[in-house]
């Protein structure tokens, strides 16, 4: 018996209002190729009750950010900006076929990539012009005194690891993670033992004029390509590409190496967002759309 057309889309909010007010570009064009092709389409709220009914749902599904639960369904993430899109069979990003692909500069029109990257850095950081300061921003994410398996060491052993460089670095906390006393007795720790670490602080505008970024695998890191700035990672991820990876490097090499660290931004950028992507601005947006959903087993 062949599997029904018909698409439950699981989503939590503020991203299910969104599209339930028919207001996020992405589904709505999906939305739109799917029903030319006779498909229906369902949206839920999702959650662990959701999530466990959906592989007794006829159809495929669609998940937001989240592990598909069953064969038939994907997952989709904004590509860090619009109109940049992906459409995955498995959440982690340093799995998906982008992470896996050779990125040579050689293969793209310099010119066309500088335009492009100029063009995106004054849509999404307008401002001055960023300069290369002495500081290395350290954005952290959650989970600080865990060590997991995408990563090289725990981000609190990060920290200290940039620390011990004697370079001036400010570690910043995410907006959206919640950090229990644990977490801030580690980091006052560090800071009370190193005199050139300071924690906490605004990241965008430590961004702008930082020597580089450490990080475990932040999205604050792509956003510094989009500055001109080196990437020190010390976990895995989807742009790895230009960056100097500590699993590859060691944390010293890959540290030491940072601030001379210039690889070629603009070709990187529009190699992984105009040439990589699900570009919805493309005009052949609905072709990348569709072929994408075949690569994940679709039948459209």
């Amino acid at each position: 018996m062949s599997t029904p057309l018909h698409l439950h889309i699981y989503l939590h909010h503020p991203v299910l209002q969104t599209v339930r007010a028919g207001k996020l570009g992405f589904i709505n064009r999906m939305s739109g190729l799917l029903k030319a092709r006779g498909w229906r389409i369902e949206v839920h709220k999702s959650g662990s009750a959701a999530r466990a009914q959906a592989p007794r749902r006829p159809g495929y599904a669609l998940f937001n950010m989240e592990r598909p639960t069953h064969p038939q369904a994907l997952t989709f993430r904004l590509a860090y900006h619009y109109p940049f899109w992906r459409l995955e069979r498995v959440p982690e990003r340093w799995r998906w076929p982008i992470a896996r692909a050779a990125f040579d500069p050689d293969q793209l029109d310099a010119e066309d990539a500088r335009d492009f990257a100029d063009r995106l850095r004054g849509r999404v950081l307008p401002g001055p012009e960023p300069k290369r300061g002495e500081h290395v921003l350290i954005p952290l994410q959650g989970r600080i005194r865990r060590q997991r398996s995408f990563q090289t060491m725990s981000p609190v052993q990060m920290i200290e690891t940039v620390a011990r460089t004697g370079r001036p670095a400010v570690a910043t906390l995410h907006p959206n993670e919640k950090y229990d006393d644990a977490d801030m007795a580690a980091l006052k720790d560090l800071e009370s033992r190193f005199p050139n670490l300071t924690i906490g602080g605004d990241t965008a505008s430590l961004l702008r004029d930082c020597a580089f970024v450490a990080t475990q695998n932040s999205a604050t890191a792509f956003d510094g390509y989009i500055l001109g700035k080196p990437a020190v990672l010390f976990a895995q991820v989807d742009f790895h590409h230009i960056a100097l990876n500590v699993a590859d490097l060691g944390p010293e090499e890959a540290l030491t190496r940072a601030p001379q660290h210039r690889p070629d931004f603009a070709a990187y950028l529009d190699w992984f967002l105009r040439q990589g992507s699900l570009d919805m601005m493309a005009p052949d947006a609905d072709e990348r759309l569709l072929a994408a959903m075949r690569r994940g087993g679709w039948p459209v």
